[in-house]
């Protein structure tokens, strides 16, 4: 069986006769026992996907199926499916049965996608190579040796291996599109509050948001349509009406496109991605868009910013976990205070408790103003700025990564790197607008190099259309 890049080819070939929603599963299955090396995984539904890829099977034969029937999607271990595990990647979490479903789950059954399984994760969504999962490291699937990114690593390396269609991961300073990019694939992080959270386990809550990793342009846009929307179990949620957004993939306006100068200036930018980057504004151009390079002076200061205030987040998020409400308890403390310690210590792991403790300092008596309240004020100038900017373009253009995949182990020890890794894709985050990232094919190592595309809040229909558009063209050129 080849691979499938969409749910149309998908959907076209069932209608046809030539392939079943049972038969697909077990494909599907196939490829994760065959790449099970790559450790995409923490947990297969066989029983729970194959009881469902029956009955939506039977739907689709009375015609009464709904959008996402023949879709196989994988969640992020982050997100609740009930009467379904749910750890984070943790110690913290391990053995935890969700007792209801997140918001996006629901929507996704609502519309007949078939879900075959829980998909590794740095440990609570903290980090940027998958490296930290209480369940190891996942591979890239282009070079095993290298990260797959993260922390949504799982979710893009089970796409990227044809494990599964497509699949959902959280994206917090950059965790849906940085994963995509090292893995090839489609990675949109969509406008803060433009899907619910409810019941997505907390890492940083002004920034977590459910995004997408596809193959197409136009399941990133379906997923998003079906995701997107009010809900009443989530008050951070946009109640602004969600647009036709695969209606409009075709629609091809031409867009004002500002490039941000700096991070193509950037030392630490891969010659590779720069000189993709640079092609891929040729493409544009030749399409007909307006190219224009602009200055953003606010560049050093968006990773410092943006570690400030989640680390604060993650400190008061994570204070739950205390071997008493829930999470992992330590059986050998003789008090409560000991026991607090005790299983903390055992349940989180080391990148998780250096985030708690950075944030808990931040949000200390003696440094709350001098850190937290100015990280917030440079927070709304970084804002500011970009809303400013946004009224003059359609979309912005920068790298989504400095470097291509990095080997396992290779920066894991040193957390400067590992943070300024974030550099080009916390901007989008601390923001709020939405942001894309798109492949833009392999370098000479066959490692994948993308683009990453930013637009006004709400806009994903501008993101997605100028995708769909510059990808058809690539697609044609080869």
């Amino acid at each position: 069986m080849k691979k499938y890049s969409s749910l149309a080819e998908i959907q076209a070939l069932i209608g046809q006769k030539k392939l079943s929603l049972p038969e697909l599963l077990q494909y599907y299955f196939k490829q994760i026992e065959t790449h099970q090396h790559l450790n995409a995984f923490n947990e297969v539904f066989f029983y729970s996907a194959a009881e469902r890829a029956r009955l939506v099977q039977e739907k689709i034969d009375k015609g009464s199926a709904g959008r996402l029937a023949g879709m196989v999607i994988g969640i992020k271990d982050n997100i609740c499916y009930k009467d379904h595990e749910v750890t984070a990647s943790s110690r913290m979490l391990e053995g935890f049965v969700s007792p209801y479903s997140a918001t996006v789950v629901e929507r996704l059954l609502n519309e007949d996608a078939v879900i075959i399984g829980r998909l590794n994760c740095d440990e609570f969504a903290m980090g940027g190579s998958n490296e930290t999962s209480f369940y190891g490291a996942v591979k890239n699937a282009a070079n095993p040796e290298k990260v797959a990114g993260g922390s949504s690593g799982g979710s893009a390396v089970a796409v990227q291996a044809d494990m599964c269609l497509s699949a959902l991961g959280t994206d917090t300073g950059g965790s849906v599109r940085q994963p995509a990019a090292f893995c090839g694939c489609i990675g949109l992080k969509p406008t803060y509050g433009r899907i619910s959270r409810y019941g997505v386990i907390a890492y940083a809550s002004s920034f977590d948001q459910v995004g997408t990793i596809t193959s197409s342009v136009g399941d990133a846009a379906l997923l998003l349509e079906v995701l997107a929307g009010a809900d009443d179990h989530d008050s951070t949620v946009s109640r602004e009406a969600v647009p036709a957004y695969t209606a409009g993939l075709s629609a091809g306006s031409k867009k004002k496109i500002a490039v941000l100068k700096e991070t193509l200036e950037s030392e630490a930018l891969d010659k590779d991605i720069k000189a993709a980057i640079l092609e891929a504004i040729e493409v544009f151009k030749a399409q007909g868009h307006s190219i224009e390079y602009v200055s953003f002076d606010l560049l050093d200061y968006l990773v410092p910013a943006y570690y400030v205030l989640t680390t604060a987040e993650a400190s008061s998020n994570l204070s739950r976990y205390d071997g008493v409400h829930y999470g992992h308890r330590n059986l050998e403390a003789t008090n409560l205070n000991e026991l607090y310690k005790k299983s903390r210590a055992e349940g989180f792991g080391d990148e998780v408790k250096k985030r708690i403790l950075l944030g808990t300092f931040v949000l200390s008596a003696g440094y709350y103003d001098a850190y937290y309240q100015k990280a917030q004020q440079v927070r709304r100038l970084i804002r500011e700025k970009m809303e400013s900017m946004l009224m003059d373009f359609d979309v912005i253009i920068t790298p989504v990564t400095p470097t291509p995949a990095f080997k396992i182990g290779e920066n894991i020890d040193d957390p400067l790197v590992m943070y300024m890794a974030d550099i080009f894709t916390v901007l989008a985050s601390l923001t709020g607008i939405p942001a894309i990232a798109v492949p833009l094919g392999n370098n000479s190592d066959g490692l994948p190099l993308s683009i990453q595309l930013m637009a006004k809040h709400f806009h994903e229909k501008e993101l997605l259309s100028l995708s769909n558009e510059f990808l058809n063209t690539q697609d044609q050129d080869n």
